[in-house]
């Protein structure tokens, strides 16, 4: 059985949604100051969009990022 991909009915790409959650999460910026850093790159997105995304995929990222992390020996 094949694990079907979280991202499979969004149009954006998921290194965008990637990006824009991750930097949501990783540096204290507001949901408008994303958009605007996107915007700046070339890339048309609401920040209600970012908000949308950060409640989708926040926790699975977030996920993925403990398991990456070396256990403290």
């Amino acid at each position: 059985m094949t694990k079907l991909s979280p991202f499979r009915y969004f149009k954006t790409s998921p290194e965008i949604i990637r990006l824009a959650v991750m930097m949501y999460v990783r540096f204290p910026l507001s949901l408008r100051n994303v958009e605007d850093l996107l915007h700046e790159r070339g890339i048309d997105i609401c920040r209600e969009t970012v908000r949308f995304w950060w409640n989708r995929f926040g926790l699975m990222f977030a996920e993925e990022t403990r398991r990456k992390r070396v256990p403290n020996a």
